[in-house]
Formats: C-alpha cells, sequence, structure tokens
C-alpha cells in the first residue's frame, strides 16, 4: 500500500501555520453595504460552466457578491490558495479535499462542483484505448500502462477500483502522469496502452479512433460528485453570512446551467480555449444541489484502500 501526503497537502500545512490567525481576502465590503468582493479559483474547464454562467448571469450580484475567478491548474494549487487566503472559495477535487482533511486542514465543503452523468459510456470521463487495441473491459488494463493527469489523485484512485471491479488486478497496472491535452497523441504514438481521459479530451480521443472501456466515476458511485467548491473553517465562523450567500449563489448557478445545456455550451466559448465544432460534441456532466454528499465517502474509502491517506477523515466535519 502507498502511504503518503499529497504536495498541496503538505505545501498546505506549512501556509496554514503561518496564516491560521490571518483573514480571508481584505476586499469585503459587507460593512459597507455594496457587494462583497470575493476571490474564487477554478480550473478553466467543462465543471466549472455554472460559476461562469452565474457571473455572466448576474446570480452572484444578486446574492450581493463581486467575485473575481481567477485560473488554477487544479485541486494541487486550489487548497493551499485557499488556506492562505489568496482565495476566499476554491473548486477542487474531491481526492484533493479529503487528502487536506485527513491532513488537519480546515478545509470545508460549502457546495456541489460536478456530477458524473452516471451513465456507462456516456460519462464526461472514461478509460481509452487507442485504435486496434485489444483490450475491451477493464480487466484487460491489467498489467498495462495507463496514463492520468496527477498521480494519487481521483484519476488513478477510480480507475483501480474499476479494474477490480471487472475481476482485474489493479496491482499490476502502471500509472504515468500525462497532462490531458497531451493524451490523444501519446494514445495514437503507443507511448501508454491507456489514458483516463476528461472532456474536451474524452471526445477528441473517440474522434481520433480511440475506443472507450471503463466509466471510472460511474464504476466508483453513479451519483459521484468529483468535485466541490470549499474554502475554510475560518471564513465559515468568521462570515457566515458571506458563506450562506455565496453557497446560494452556487446553488441557483448550478440549476441554471442543469436545465440550460445550451448556454452551458455558450459560455465555454468564452473561458475556454475550445473550438466551437469541439463544444458542440462534448459530454456534459450534471450539475445537481442535493444528494451530493454521500458519494464523497465511497471515494475516501477507496483512498483508504489504495494507501493515498492514511486516516480517514470525519465526513460530517468535511460538509457545512
Amino acid at each position: 500500500m502507498r502511504r503518503m501526503i499529497l504536495p498541496a497537502a503538505a505545501a498546505a500545512v506549512t501556509l496554514l501555520a503561518s496564516t491560521a490567525c490571518g483573514g480571508g481576502q481584505d476586499g469585503g465590503g459587507g460593512d459597507s453595504g455594496g457587494p462583497q468582493k470575493i476571490k474564487v479559483g477554478a480550473i478553466p474547464i467543462v465543471d466549472v460552466a455554472p460559476l461562469h454562467l452565474g457571473l455572466d448571469q448576474g446570480i452572484f450580484e444578486k446574492h450581493g457578491i463581486d467575485m473575481e475567478i481567477q485560473n488554477t491548474t487544479g485541486g494541487a494549487q486550489a487548497v493551499p490558495s485557499v488556506v492562505s487566503g489568496e482565495f476566499d472559495f476554491a473548486f477542487g477535487n474531491i481526492t484533493s479535499i479529503i487528502v487536506g482533511r485527513s491532513n488537519d486542514l480546515p478545509l470545508t465543503i460549502v457546495a456541489n462542483g460536478v456530477t458524473s452523468t452516471g451513465e456507462q459510456g456516456a460519462d464526461f470521463g472514461g478509460v481509452v484505448v487507442p485504435e486496434g487495441s485489444d483490450i475491451s473491459d477493464a480487466k484487460g488494463l491489467e498489467d498495462k500502462t495507463i496514463a492520468v493527469n496527477n498521480l494519487e489523485n481521483i484519476g488513478d484512485t477510480t480507475v483501480r477500483n474499476s479494474i477490480r471491479k471487472a475481476g482485474g488486478d489493479s496491482d499490476t497496472v502502471e500509472f504515468v502522469e500525462l497532462p490531458f491535452p497531451e493524451m490523444p497523441a501519446a494514445l495514437e504514438r503507443g507511448d501508454v496502452d491507456a489514458a483516463w481521459v476528461v472532456e474536451p479530451f474524452l471526445t477528441a480521443s473517440l474522434n481520433n479512433g480511440a475506443t472507450e472501456v471503463a466509466s471510472n466515476f460511474v464504476d466508483a458511485d453513479p451519483n459521484l460528485s468529483v468535485a466541490y467548491y470549499f474554502t475554510t473553517e475560518q471564513i465559515v465562523n468568521q462570515d457566515p453570512e458571506l458563506v450562506d450567500n455565496f453557497t446560494a449563489a452556487v446553488n441557483e448557478s448550478l440549476t441554471y446551467a442543469e436545465e440550460n445545456p445550451d448556454e452551458v455550451r455558450r459560455i465555454l466559448g468564452e473561458y475556454t480555449e475550445m473550438d466551437s465544432a469541439t463544444i458542440e460534441k462534448i459530454r456534459l456532466p450534471r450539475w445537481p444541489t442535493d444528494g451530493y454528499k454521500k458519494p464523497a465517502q465511497s471515494i475516501a474509502d477507496l483512498m483508504m484502500h489504495d494507501g493515498v491517506i492514511e486516516k480517514q477523515p470525519d465526513m460530517d466535519k468535511l460538509f457545512q
């Protein structure tokens, strides 16, 4: 079993020690009666379309929030940035948040982020193999090399589970770290036997002739929320009104995105580098506002099994 503290958690532990007595952002406007200024860290991918739609549609302004969205590279950057006070809130995958919480970082989830479609072969992420591969299912991934964007994270954790569920031995797999944009080409060259990809790289891979052999999010839990919006206990305690307003705005934005897929595709053209043809073809995830807490336990259990964390965090304290 692998036992480790991920770099994000290690960095955040150091930052926590230096900022434990600090505030959050200093640009709030609550006392003056105007909108409260906040910074939110979010990776510029499909998953955060509701956040951008909420800003575009004036939803956050309606809830008294003047929001600035700052691009991140993912949970590895988002966790320490929230702990340090650089961001008031951030979007991060569940594994990064659980690792932080298991290492006693005061992270608190305040809203859902993005959820699996729950449909095998029709999710917004999956494991693909190149054209001509003899791998036809997750069990066939035994003894193979699989690309993931980050090691010891949501990708390899859920892919190992898919292999085990199919009757395979997940301990025989070698995972290699590659950025998502490089995966379709790596598959075509034969550098890896398979790759875990999310949209828009899933559609790009399939268009290049790849075959999807596993829906790893669905295998973990059909209602799996892959990522969430989170903050610190400090902000929850010091400014509960801000947290309530932010949560209400996010939930309204999630519902707007869920009910208006055409608007989702429109806004993707404004904050991502996807072209219009790709935007029209990609699979969209779900954005529910309830029922997203329980599936997080499934990921915590898988992380314990794989040795990504050494102790189970208190999941009740993880959610506001």
